[in-house]
């Protein structure tokens, strides 16, 4: 099943019955390197919200009131997002006004797919890097209070998403790709318009096992 250039597919993150993201994504590439996907500023995302406004950064999906994915606006950055098979991460290029201004690293399980996109599931831990490849964590405290939890990971795997950072720190302290400068000059198609989920999009947003 592999996607065309320019075909729009929709990136999901699934935890547990629930559906907690959807993000409409433009594929640039889909080969050996991985997929490779383009969400400009000013597209649609949705993701899971409850009823006093909460998200999952706030307090873990069980304890959400009625949650339901709430559609909302990219703000600010256009981001480039790189796959690769079988990898427990993502690569996030951020520009701003067409100038590069970092990468992000979202640490997840390897994604699976399906034929109008790919899902995955979040592992909560993340890496910011500036285009110096100056790198800090991001939401260790909320990384480390999920442990244990039932709708997210064990310990095992918590250890196992950490190493993987640590892995990535390597390559991003000794600049290898992917953060040697690949793609940091990427320009899009100058026809590609934010992308827009579908008004019946929750229809596909439930998990088929």
């Amino acid at each position: 099943m592999i996607f065309e250039p320019g075909q729009v597919i929709t990136r999901r993150y699934l935890r547990g019955r629930w559906c907690t993201w959807v993000q409409p994504m433009r594929v640039v590439s889909d080969d050996t390197h991985g997929l490779l996907l383009w969400h400009p500023a000013g597209s649609d995302f949705a993701r899971l919200v409850d009823a006093d406004g909460n998200t999952q950064h706030e307090i873990t999906l069980d304890q959400m009131r009625d949650p339901k994915l709430t559609i909302l606006t990219w703000q600010e950055y256009d981001i480039l997002v790189l796959m690769p098979p079988a990898a427990a991460y993502s690569v996030w290029w951020f520009f701003r006004d067409g100038v590069f201004a970092g990468w992000y690293v979202n640490l997840e399980e390897p994604y699976v797919r399906r034929p109008d996109g790919v899902d995955t599931t979040d592992l909560v831990l993340d890496l910011v890097v500036t285009p110096q490849r100056q790198w800090e964590w991001k939401d260790t405290d909320e990384f480390a209070e999920r442990i244990g939890n039932p709708l997210y990971f064990d310990r095992a795997t918590a250890d196992a998403a950490r190493a993987e950072g640590e892995r990535l720190i390597k390559l991003i302290e000794t600049g290898e790709f992917p953060f040697d400068g690949t793609y940091t000059d990427f320009v899009p198609d100058l026809h590609w318009a934010p992308l827009r989920l579908s008004p019946n999009f929750e229809a596909t947003t439930v998990p088929t096992s």
